[in-house]
């Protein structure tokens, strides 16, 4: 397996990696539709190529052959006021998305991607939104330095979530 830096070519691949891998973190009573709408409208090939395009956003991938997960880092304050509160390091890189196709689940594709990410920022601080239902990847970041300093909402569909917002320094 090789971690990569994603380009324009990628946009597709990351759309049905993405529709795959978000309902892994949803919420047990996620409405379908909700999800459906949200893949639809956030997680298509169009978003990633302008997501590819932002300077601001890197995207790594986990690759061996074909697409295992990936990782999108977003290198801007954040533009939530109750993040930015929560926040003790400035400037801080985003971590915005960090997923793995569940066949990969426990084989330290996760841990390779964070780790590479990490590496690649140049901020002293990194934060996360995890939905506070999802209690393995909160374990997974805990274990990665991550600690929670707040909450933010996070809105799919019709539901409305309170995440836990996790940050870590970086040295």
């Amino acid at each position: 397996m090789q971690i990569i830096t994603a380009g324009p070519q990628h946009a597709g691949a990351l759309a049905e990696l993405a529709a795959t891998t978000f309902p892994l973190a949803c919420p047990a009573d996620e409405p379908q539709a909700d999800i459906d709408a949200h893949i639809a409208t956030e997680l298509t090939p169009a978003r990633f190529a302008e997501r590819l395009a932002d300077p601001t956003h890197t995207i790594l991938l986990a690759s061996d052959g074909g697409l295992q997960g990936y990782v999108v880092l977003v290198a801007e304050e954040p533009a939530d006021p109750e993040v930015a509160a929560a926040l003790t390091h400035s400037p801080t890189t985003e971590l915005s998305k960090c997923y793995v196709r569940l066949v990969h689940h426990g084989a330290g594709i996760a841990g390779e991607l964070l780790a590479s990410a990490l590496a690649t920022t140049s901020t002293p601080g990194m934060w996360l939104g995890v939905s506070s239902l999802n209690f393995r990847a909160q374990g997974f970041y805990r274990k990665q330095g991550f600690g929670p300093v707040g909450h933010k909402n996070f809105t799919v569909g019709s539901q409305t979530y309170r995440d836990l917002v996790m940050e870590r320094a970086l040295d």
